[in-house]
């Protein structure tokens, strides 16, 4: 088992999700079980898989859980750029928090390629 803690990609994935729930907390209440709920649970999604691919026997396996923080990454993106279209959030809001969300992005990519070059070349 791996520290998830000691990853980057982790650490900022865990920021970015604590950004959301708070810009969240001000979006309206009818969006509570909508927009709100998906957008918390992909941006709550990223390092919860990190930590959990991280606990998992084998890179593959953790390869697979990253591969999943991107696609929640990716999820993340376009319903930050919905709320921001439907004026949930102003544009400076949405810029620090998709500024963040590529950072995290970046990481955790980066993090998902270096998995998956030492699983294709044990020895590296």
């Amino acid at each position: 088992m791996i520290a998830h803690e000691r990853f980057e990609a982790w650490k900022w994935a865990h920021r970015l999700a604590l950004e959301v729930y708070a810009a969240t907390d001000k979006w309206p209440r009818s969006e509570m079980y909508g927009l709100t709920s998906q957008a918390r649970r992909a941006a709550i999604s990223i390092p919860a898989n990190i930590a959990e691919g991280a606990a998992r026997h084998g890179r593959r396996e953790f390869a697979r859980f990253l591969s999943i923080s991107l696609g929640s990454l990716a999820e993340l993106s376009y319903l930050l750029l919905f709320s921001r279209d439907r004026g949930l959030c102003d544009e400076a809001q949405w810029r620090t928090l998709e500024a963040l969300r590529d950072q995290t992005g970046r990481l955790v990519y980066g993090l998902y390629h270096r998995v998956r070059r030492v699983e294709s070349h044990p020895t590296a």
